[in-house]
C-alpha cells in the first residue's frame, strides 16, 4: 500500500538549532536507509520550511504506524512532529476501473 506522509516539525522555544539539527540528522540517515531499502519510494524537504514530504510504499496500515514510531525524530522530538497520513492508490489501477465502469455501463 502506498501513503503519502506530510511531515511537519516543529521548532520549540529553548531548543537550539544544533539540537534540531542532531536529531534531523539522525533522522535523515534512517530515512534514505528506508528509502535504499525500498521502503520510501522518495521524499522531499520543502525548501525554507520544517516540512518533509515521503511516499511510502509497506503492506499495511499496521506496519505504518510501527514504523512512524520508530523514526528517530518521533522517538526524540515527537510532541513536535505533525504527520498527515494518506492512503494512495496507483493512478494506473484507477483508469482501469473507470474504464471498466464506463465499459458495463454503456451495455
Amino acid at each position: 500500500m502506498l501513503y503519502h506522509l506530510d511531515f511537519r516539525v516543529e521548532y520549540p522555544t529553548g531548543m537550539s538549532q544544533p539540537e534540531l539539527f542532531k536529531i534531523w540528522a539522525e533522522e535523515a540517515e534512517a530515512a534514505l536507509a528506508a528509502k535504499k531499502a525500498g521502503i520510501v519510494i522518495d521524499l522531499w524537504k520543502c525548501v525554507g520550511k520544517r516540512r518533509v514530504i515521503v511516499i511510502v510504499d509497506v503492506p499495511d496500515p499496521d506496519t505504518l504506524d510501527q514504523i512512524l514510531l520508530d523514526l528517530p525524530i518521533m522517538k526524540q522530538h515527537g510532541q513536535h512532529v505533525q504527520v498527515e497520513v494518506t492512503s494512495l492508490r496507483r493512478y494506473e489501477d484507477f483508469a482501469a476501473d473507470v474504464k471498466s465502469r464506463m465499459v458495463s455501463d454503456l451495455e
